[in-house]
């Protein structure tokens, strides 16, 4: 398994690797970097190159985290990584590239998209729905039957009751509570959370 990000996030899924007996660990990053641990960081191999092994991005942006997808999207078979700690239901659906952390709660039928990550001690409930490059950070609370699109950040601590909808490339500010829908690239904050700005796109 190789994990493309030699960061603080890199650390975290370099041990969810570990706590499974992930047999070969390889670190990428396209910088300079000094080893992390006894883990030696390389330059990724020349564009267009096969990967060898699965990929995992452990970079926590969630748009970087879409551009290094879509740079390997034809060279790279993309893993997963899900700590040993984690408990999802077994129907529960996880997509490629997604890292799931210790201590995550995941229930029925929750599918979970492309590249995402569910950070330390989340708990996502029945019926929800993450679209691809969303980061559910770590004690956020989603109850059943949530739907968060592509590239939302969640932040910690936040809660979001039962039904909400939450669009696409929002920021969901830590401690929110969210009781009513979000827009597509809203900020929102607080508690009850409001909607503080929406970003122009284009």
């Amino acid at each position: 398994m190789i994990i493309y990000g030699a960061s603080g996030h890199g650390k975290v899924i370099l041990e969810i690797l570990e706590s499974n007996n992930e047999p070969e660990i390889r670190v990428w990053d396209d910088a300079d970097k000094a080893p992390i641990w006894e883990y030696e960081v390389e330059k990724p191999l020349p564009a267009g190159t096969s990967v060898p092994g699965e990929l995992v991005i452990s970079i926590g942006v969630n748009s970087t985290r879409k551009k290094v997808a879509e740079r390997f999207r034809d060279t790279a078979k993309f893993g997963r990584a899900i700590h040993a700690d984690a408990l999802l239901s077994k129907r529960a659906t996880v997509g490629e590239g997604t890292v799931v952390m210790a201590g995550v709660r995941v229930n029925a039928d929750t599918r979970i998209g492309k590249h995402c990550i569910v950070n330390t001690c989340a708990s996502i409930d029945h019926d929800c729905v993450l679209e691809d490059y969303v980061h559910i950070s770590p004690n956020a609370t989603l109850s059943g039957d949530v739907q968060v699109g592509e590239g939302t950040h969640v932040g910690s601590g936040a809660a979001i009751i039962q039904g909400i909808r939450i669009g696409k490339w929002c920021t969901i500010g830590a401690g929110a509570t969210v009781i009513n829908d979000i827009p597509d690239y809203a900020t929102a904050v607080g508690c009850p959370a409001k909607v503080i700005k929406i970003k122009t796109i284009g």
